[in-house]
């Protein structure tokens, strides 16, 4: 299911109300007729990667179907996570155990991002809250016109925010003043969701619901480069959806963002320039290690790519129409999460599926996190859960077992 949301009007940036957005659940490739193919149903797997639950945390804040952007950080030791229900909560990484919680009394939709001594969250009615990281005092809070769907982020003494009406804003990490803001036009018919902005050097990417990709300058809200990746086709607005809704990647000097209904690319951080991309289609996004690209796709059919070049080395399309979110790498393996509430994990070399573990039954939109020890997962109830994955010993007749 994809949520597609329609942009009726632009709103004065001053009134401070949300942007004049509605929302509505279509189904694209699902509905009434009996033709439709329904989410693929899990088969049996052979098990070759030991998984342990290791801890679990309840946030409170059923998010059923409203596709935020709420996942965990992790940060020296340290868990931070937040749930529609206005709750943020710092916890040790390890065990759990709650080092402060805070009642923030905002619908909370996107982040947390932690740095430089904070924690910024952004909000469904365009609030911008930042706490102390160390005991959740609230330091300042800021009223934006329009509701938070990316991650906010912090770039020394700013924070970035990114909206669902095309705006970019810099604030102060001090006290939430404004330093720069930019707009881009938003098509009357997107999905619901938004890229966050991510750093590249000394520059902020920020990818846009035209297919448009932006380079800004920090400093200032400057644009130093536009490049249109994924432009809209078709004669319908479904047609002609373009919107690039998840994070851009970084390596050194390279960019790799990805767009539905386009295509998927490797950009110079310098100028923009495209040096190779390849017809895909992803709401969810992808990760990727030193060799390969690993995409989900709207499909969810999930795929690796040659980094080099976007060669498809493998496909892993068992679990299709099943919602799945963006990978994460874990070690050897990636993991993806689906609308029941199922981990998969699959093998980084060929794909294949090597271990599944159920969670609370939810859905689980947004990817997994890592801190190179454990998997992180936070499901739409708000439920965070935390496990430990490895790749299953093999007995030999020579071991003596």
């Amino acid at each position: 299911m994809i949520e597609i949301k329609t942009s009726l009007t632009r709103l004065y940036r001053g009134a401070r109300i949300a942007a004049a957005t509605t929302a509505l659940l279509v189904m694209l490739g699902c509905g009434d007729d009996k033709d439709v193919d329904p989410p693929a149903e899990l088969t049996d797997i052979t098990t070759t990667r030991d998984v342990r639950r290791v801890w679990t945390a309840g946030l409170g804040g059923d998010a059923e179907r409203l596709r935020l952007a709420l996942k965990p950080v992790v940060v020296e030791g340290t868990v931070y996570a937040a749930s529609h229900a206005g709750v943020v909560a710092a916890m040790a990484a390890n065990n759990g155990k709650r080092i402060w919680q805070v009642k923030t009394k905002l619908a909370l939709s996107a982040g947390p991002e932690v740095g430089a001594g904070m924690v910024v969250l952004g909000s469904s009615d365009g609030d911008v809250i930042a706490l102390d990281a160390s005991n959740g005092a609230e330091r300042w809070r800021k009223a934006i016109a329009s509701e938070i769907l990316a991650q906010p982020l912090i770039v020394n003494d700013l924070v970035v925010i990114r909206t669902v009406d095309g705006h970019l804003e810099g604030l102060s990490l001090v006290d939430g003043s404004t330093k720069w803001a930019l707009d881009e036009s938003v098509p009357r018919l997107t999905l619901r969701g938004t890229a966050p902005p991510v750093l590249a050097g000394d520059r902020i990417i920020a990818g846009f619901d035209s297919g448009k990709v932006l380079a800004v300058d920090p400093r200032n809200g400057e644009v130093l480069w536009d490049t249109i990746v994924n432009a809209p086709r078709g004669r319908t607005e479904l047609e002609r959806l373009a919107d690039i809704d998840s994070p851009a990647r970084v390596a050194g000097d390279d960019i790799f963002v990805v767009g539905f209904q386009g295509r998927i690319a490797m950009l110079a951080r310098d100028s923009g320039q495209i040096w190779w991309a390849r017809d895909a289609s992803s709401y969810r996004g992808f990760a990727m290690d030193e060799r390969n690209l690993y995409l989900t796709n709207a499909d969810s059919v999930v795929i690796a790519m040659r980094r080099s070049d976007g060669a498809v080395q493998w496909e892993q399309d068992t679990m299709r129409r099943r919602g799945l979110s963006a990978p994460t790498v874990d070690g050897d393996a990636l993991v993806v999460g689906d609308f029941e509430g199922y981990l998969h994990w699959l093998d980084k070399e060929t794909g294949a599926i090597v271990a599944r573990q159920k969670t609370d039954g939810e859905r689980i939109t947004n990817a997994a996190v890592t801190d190179g020890e454990r998997v992180f997962v936070q499901t739409d109830s708000g439920k965070l859960l935390v496990f430990r994955s490895a790749p299953r010993e093999v007995k030999t007749a020579d071991s003596g077992e």
